[in-house]
């Protein structure tokens, strides 16, 4: 397979599933690891993240004008303030991942367990959530808690960063809407710092000069595109929809995935 073919299936994969509770990083390792495309570093795999960002931009220039333009509401100065300390919390959370040497595991059953345990919780999490609209309310508490799901996400492949933390806001009592723009506008500074601290790393321990510019570029922008149009669908469909269909379809992936490695198969 053409190197640049398998650049865009990999922008695609990273694309549509970076917002969705399915989990991006799982789905880009999965493929990688079991050699249907080429292995790609970490650091592509974390930089064409930040294309996805680009898309949540597109999709909420609306809302980040209104915040841009209403900062003498109280109401606005809030929102933003707990963007800002759920952000700093995932950071400083992320940098001591990082100190203690702790990465993400790159093997198939670690991501596949992450995959078959999240669509058991999310379909928990649903039935416990069933007939609530919840409030629109962003909470402290809701805060922290959507912070720690975002770190739970980055130690373990195939929890799904979104998943997570709209899961969690959820739990919390918060509209599926509410709970969705928070974590998409959330996932703006938390992926492009990610992003930004890789290719620093990168720069710094002189890895940067062996990666192909031109195909993560091109990663990055297909991925993009993707996302613009998967962040525009899953705004209107979680206005009348649940998560079980993504439960279901990660119980069945990441119940494949085990029979497949513990039957022989990944030997």
């Amino acid at each position: 397979m053409p190197d640049w073919l398998a650049i865009i299936l990999l922008g695609i994969i990273e694309g549509v599933t970076e917002f969705l509770p399915i989990s991006s990083t799982g789905h880009l390792l999965i493929p990688q690891n079991l050699h249907w495309l080429p292995q790609k570093s970490e650091l592509f795999n974390v930089v064409i993240q930040s294309g996805a960002v680009l898309a949540v931009l597109a999709v909420f220039t609306q809302r980040l004008k209104h915040l841009a333009t209403t900062l003498g509401d109280p109401s606005t100065r809030s929102y933003l303030a707990k963007l800002f300390v759920s952000f700093f919390i995932t950071a400083v959370g992320g940098l001591v991942i990082k100190k203690l040497n702790i990465k993400l595991p790159e093997t198939v059953p670690p991501v596949a367990w992450a995959t078959f345990i999240g669509g058991i919780i999310i379909l928990v999490l649903e039935f416990l959530h069933k007939d609530k609209k919840g409030t629109a309310e962003i909470t402290w508490a809701v805060v922290v808690a959507v912070a720690l799901a975002q770190l739970l996400a980055a130690v373990f492949p195939g929890t799904s960063r979104s998943g997570a933390s709209i899961l969690m806001a959820l739990a919390f009592g918060v509209s599926r809407p509410a709970a969705t723009e928070f974590s998409f506008l959330l996932g703006i500074p938390t992926l492009m710092a990610a992003g930004a601290f890789k290719v620093l790393s990168a720069i710094k321990d002189g890895e940067a000069g062996g990666e192909d510019w031109a195909m993560v570029a091109l990663g990055t922008v297909v991925a993009a595109v993707s996302a613009f149009i998967v962040v525009k669908w899953l705004i209107r469909f979680v206005q009348g929809h649940t998560f079980n269909g993504f439960a279901w379809y990660r119980i069945v992936m990441g119940g494949a995935l085990l029979a497949w490695v513990y039957t022989g198969g990944g030997n």
